[in-house]
C-alpha cells in the first residue's frame, strides 16, 4: 500500500542553490529504483527557506529497502552536505490552518 511522506529539508547557509537542484531529481532517482509511486511529488518553499516535499513509497517495504539501496545511499549522502531533515511541524506555515508555500 502507498505511503505519503512529508519531508522538511533546511539549507545549509549557502548550499540553497544545490540542495533545490537535488530536490528536483530526488523523485526520478527514487522512480528509477522502482521505490515511488506513480504520484508525482509536490515540492515547496517555505519563508525560512525549508523545502518542503511530499510524495508517495510504493510501500512500507519500500521505504525500508531504500534503507539499504546504494543509488539511494549515495544520494541521501549528497543531501547530507546541503541540508538538515526538520520536522514539518517546525516550519512556522505549517502552524496555520491554510498553510501556504512557495512552488519549486
Amino acid at each position: 500500500m502507498e505511503r505519503i511522506v512529508i519531508v522538511g529539508y533546511r539549507p545549509i547557509p549557502g548550499k540553497e542553490s544545490e540542495l533545490e537542484n537535488l530536490l528536483r531529481t530526488h523523485w526520478q532517482a527514487l522512480d528509477k529504483e522502482g521505490l515511488v509511486s506513480d504520484r508525482k511529488p509536490i515540492t515547496v518553499k517555505a519563508k525560512d527557506g525549508t523545502l518542503i516535499e511530499i510524495f508517495g513509497w510504493k510501500s512500507k517495504e519500500s521505504i525500508e529497502s531504500a534503507h539499504t539501496n546504494k543509488a539511494v545511499q549515495a544520494l541521501w549522502g549528497e543531501y547530507a552536505k546541503v541540508c538538515e531533515y526538520v520536522p514539518v511541524g517546525e516550519v512556522e506555515e505549517c502552524k496555520n490552518i491554510f498553510s501556504e508555500f512557495t512552488p519549486l
